[in-house]
């Protein structure tokens, strides 16, 4: 407050501003506001820890209609992790397309509801909302009512997702625990864990995913 005041006598000192000067400069104070104003604004956005990767919504994306729905819930004990076996994507409109594809193969092709996973990621940084955070997912069948279902857009057979994918994906996670959506004890399996018969998430992201946190090894269908 004194610095301002300092500040404001001496703009008055100095005596008023010429009209180039008012057309080309501002004050001394409204620059040490406007500056003063930035500096908590970064502050408070650096203070706002719960913030989640950005998530696009179903109507941003275009979504149909779910034929049927069940809400689940929260917070879950699993994070169940995917991929889709199907095209990558590095951008909004291709990474928007490739949803809409994979929802009309599960709710044409597979007879499902809706779109079977909770959240799909891709290479473009972006979530996107299946199912979302309160409703039950068709991803994982010993699991669908109790995890979160995490699919990474692509075919991670032989190579690993680009790191914005992952590191996205992993940031997901932590705001589903902040949000009180998933166990702050949670355990994160790969698809291939918690139902026989499947590759999924594919080896070089299932060997990736090993290394991160909660990630429990061996067989679990049932659940343990």
């Amino acid at each position: 407050m004194m610095i301002f005041l300092v500040l404001f006598l001496v703009s008055l000192s100095l005596g008023c501003l010429s009209k180039d000067d008012e057309q080309g400069k501002l004050d001394i104070g409204v620059v040490y506001r406007l500056n003063l104003e930035s500096t908590m604004s970064d502050k408070q956005q650096n203070v706002n820890t719960k913030e989640c990767p950005t998530i696009v919504s179903r109507t941003e994306w275009n979504a149909r209609s779910p034929k049927c729905n069940e809400t689940m819930k929260t917070p879950v004990p699993f994070v169940i992790i995917h991929h889709t076996h199907m095209d990558r994507c590095h951008d909004y409109d291709h990474c928007c397309a490739e949803v809409r594809k994979i929802q009309d193969f599960h709710m044409d092709v597979r007879g499902w509801c809706d779109i079977g996973y909770t959240f799909l990621v891709g290479e473009d940084g972006r979530v996107y909302e299946g199912r979302g955070w309160d409703t039950i997912g068709a991803h994982c069948p010993w699991y669908n009512h109790q995890s979160i279902g995490i699919s990474i857009m692509g075919d991670f057979t032989t190579v690993i997702p680009d790191k914005i994918a992952t590191d996205t994906v992993q940031a997901l996670i932590k705001c589903a625990v902040e949000r009180g959506k998933l166990s702050p004890d949670f355990i994160l399996y790969g698809h291939r864990q918690g139902r026989n018969g499947t590759t999924c998430p594919g080896d070089a992201l299932f060997k990736e995913i090993q290394s991160w946190p909660h990630w429990k090894p061996g067989d679990h269908f049932p659940p343990k």
